[in-house]
């Protein structure tokens, strides 16, 4: 939590209470309303010794930090961190173990037992709908705020031209110094896609190496939902109504549903939006609309990215800790497509692990122009913070930063107006 103390001292004759002293002291609360979401005050009084000065100090607090570091780039030759340590993991399964000792065992989840969390089925439907409401508006923002992306890597920059830092990664890098070669970006640039296999059965026989072209790939995050309880006709899935009954460790057979009553018409689900075409898509028309049209794009990403982290807690998602491959199971696919800095020693396979949200929603940084007005300067770039592109996006459109982007796009950071002044700065 950071916290700015702002002293005001008086001379022995002047009043400790002085109205006008304090007001000067609580002068920058307006200016600090709209940086931080909760801010608390706490006045210090202090006397000092006779024959000086009484002091007097107010601190303001403000849950959000100004600064945080930007996200670490990881190299292709390096494996992804797991989202929780092995070591925590297996003192936590010593601990369990042992409190489970001669206790009754606890309740299966329902996804475990292959069936569906009722109370999770209107989330699904929220966060597919929130899904294509976010495409459907950044096909609109794209035509009215300029995007591009580099054409020999998957980097890409958002605002009136491309950054001017030397951070080219892609083929033939080295003879052109590392600069990069912008284009107009996409849709797929700004909210990178993410493909699943679909599972008929979630608990089922994992997908072998030779079936990997007959079984279908969907968005990941669909995938999700439909195992969630969404039901679309083009991708039926297997609803149970009765749990498995369990032979071994990875053996089951499904229990006899004969006696159960014939199910009850389906209830009215509710109403899936539809993705518009590119000929379809109409820009907003003032600038009024744009703001509008941005504020509803940043509460879609908000309301998929918040929904699809409640889901993953009870529906398994796995991710290779090699490549972006994601999968949505209780285990990985046995596909041996990953192409990885050494696959080779595995054969191809993919190393499984848990899964975080962002590898099932890649936030995919760019960085963060202040004003749109003035270009980026490369001897500036450390006092420049990041964001996602899809959150930029709405941002240089007219929608307000969100609290909790502030520390990455270090809005609060104030930023040298030359070299000079860049180089006094501590």
């Amino acid at each position: 939590m950071d916290s700015v103390c702002l002293h005001s001292q008086f001379s022995r004759t002047a009043p400790l209470h002085s109205k006008e002293s304090t007001w000067q002291c609580l002068s920058l609360l307006n200016s600090m309303k709209s940086r931080c979401s909760g801010l608390s005050l706490q006045f210090n009084f202090r006397i000092l010794p006779q024959h000086s000065i009484h002091a007097q100090a107010l601190v303001i607090k403000c849950d959000n930090p100004q600064n945080a570091d930007l996200p670490r780039y990881y190299s292709k030759k390096e494996k992804k961190p797991f989202p929780i340590p092995i070591v925590e993991l297996r003192r936590a399964a010593r601990q369990r173990l042992k409190d489970s000792k001669n206790k009754p065992r606890g309740a299966v989840p329902p996804p475990k037992r292959g069936l569906v969390v009722e109370k999770l089925i209107p989330l699904a439907y929220r966060v597919l709908n929130a899904r294509i409401r976010l495409i459907n508006n950044l096909k609109k923002l794209l035509k009215v705020t300029p995007a591009y992306s580099c054409k020999w890597c998957s980097e890409i920059h958002v605002g009136p031209t491309g950054h001017p830092f030397k951070s080219c990664r892609g083929p033939q890098a080295s003879a052109r110094k590392g600069a990069h070669e912008w284009g107009e970006a996409f849709l797929e640039d700004i909210l990178a896609p993410v493909e699943a296999y679909h599972l008929y059965d979630r608990l089922g026989k994992r997908i072998p190496h030779e079936e990997r072209f007959s079984v279908p790939r969907i968005p990941a995050v669909v995938e999700l939902c439909i195992q969630a309880g969404v039901d679309l006709p083009e991708y039926p899935t297997k609803r149970r109504r009765k749990p498995i009954i369990r032979i071994g460790k990875r053996e089951f057979v499904d229990a006899d549903e004969s006696e159960l009553p014939d199910p009850e018409p389906d209830s009215p689900k509710p109403e899936i939006l539809s993705e518009l075409f590119d000929s379809e898509t109409i820009p907003p028309s003032s600038k009024e609309e744009t703001v509008l049209l941005a504020e509803e794009t940043l509460e879609a990403w908000e309301e998929m990215r918040g929904g699809a982290k409640k889901l993953m807690k009870l529906y398994t998602v796995r991710a290779c800790g090699y490549c972006p491959e994601v999968h949505v199971g209780p285990s990985g696919h046995k596909a041996q497509n990953c192409g990885a800095h050494k696959h080779q020693q595995r054969n191809g396979q993919h190393g499984w692990q848990a899964a975080i949200l962002d590898d099932l929603i890649p936030p995919k940084y760019v960085w963060h122009v202040p004003d749109v007005n003035k270009p980026l300067q490369k001897e500036l770039r450390s006092f420049y913070g990041q964001a996602p592109a899809v959150v930029e996006l709405c941002v240089q459109a007219g929608a307000e930063v969100p609290d909790h982007y502030r520390p990455t796009m270090r809005s609060d950071v104030g930023i040298p107006a030359n070299v000079r002044e860049a180089e006094m700065a501590v």
